[in-house]
């Protein structure tokens, strides 16, 4: 059966192919895609030259993106994805605006006394409900390994967390997901570190103490470690670890486990 949406995509691709040279220049770039198939990276490929199609990039004054900073940040972006079929996961938004450095954005919130407060604070990415990702380039420069950072992956969890509606920590689940085991794995592990915080505020976490400001905050903060370091993930809280992995429908843990058993390089990461 014919389908406008399938021949726009054979179209886009065929207008816009890459350079194999080029794309493994970007996979080299990116050792979080290490050990992925010969067919995802086909898939990852194409998804990233149909995001960049799809997807305005708008660069601030000190921001110049040649072809591979594209595709780098594109394939950051698609990763999470990879095994979700066909469906417009990013469709609540249409731009991605790159600043050169990290940039100051007013904040407010109103206390339990019912009390404003608002104050100017430093970023290095937002993700507005029905308008653009933001993200400081420096931040997307240094993602890409498994090394529990990646500022493009965790932008873009606040957005499939939006598809919802406000950023809450409770994306759209597959209808073979249990809600209830979600909000259970992700509560626990989110008063927990609230907790270690609480007694001291100055521990050196595990999982980034930034995941605690919020439930929204905790999502993409444990998503971009699903991805960079699944492994701390697992060590710290194996049952959030088990639903991104059923939200997802990956498993990058193992992937980073045959990779360190199969290559030497890997083999002194902990695992």
């Amino acid at each position: 059966m014919w389908s406008l949406a399938a021949w726009r995509r054979k179209r886009t691709l065929a207008r816009y192919p890459i350079d194999p040279a080029l794309w493994q220049a970007v996979r080299e770039r990116l050792p979080l895609l290490d050990g992925i198939s010969d067919e995802q990276d086909r898939w990852l490929r194409e998804a990233s030259v149909l995001f960049l199609h799809d997807k305005h990039l708008t660069t601030l004054p000190g921001v110049e993106l040649d072809d591979e900073q594209r595709l780098f940040l594109a394939a950051q972006a698609q990763l999470p994805l990879l095994n979700l079929g066909e469906l417009n996961w990013y469709q609540g938004f249409h731009e991605l605006i790159l600043y050169p450095d990290d940039f100051k954005s007013p904040q407010r919130h109103r206390d339990a006394s019912g009390v404003e407060h608002v104050w100017d604070a430093e970023h290095s990415g937002e993700a507005w409900l029905q308008g653009p990702v933001i993200m400081a380039w420096p931040g997307v420069l240094a993602s890409g390994g498994w090394d529990a950072y990646n500022l493009v992956i965790h932008e873009l969890a606040h957005k499939l967390d939006m598809l919802n509606g406000d950023a809450n920590g409770l994306p759209p689940l597959h209808p073979d997901m249990d809600v209830g085991a979600w909000a259970q794995a992700m509560q626990q592990a989110y008063d927990d570190l609230n907790r270690q915080l609480d007694a001291n505020p100055d521990l050196e976490t595990v999982i980034d103490p930034y995941a605690a400001e919020n439930p929204a905050e905790f999502f993409a903060v444990t998503s971009e470690y699903f991805f960079s370091a699944p492994d701390l993930l697992q060590q710290s809280y194996p049952k959030v670890y088990q639903q991104l992995a059923l939200f997802y429908r990956q498993d990058p843990l193992a992937r980073l486990t045959r990779l360190q058993a199969e290559h030497p390089q890997y083999r002194d990461a902990p695992a």
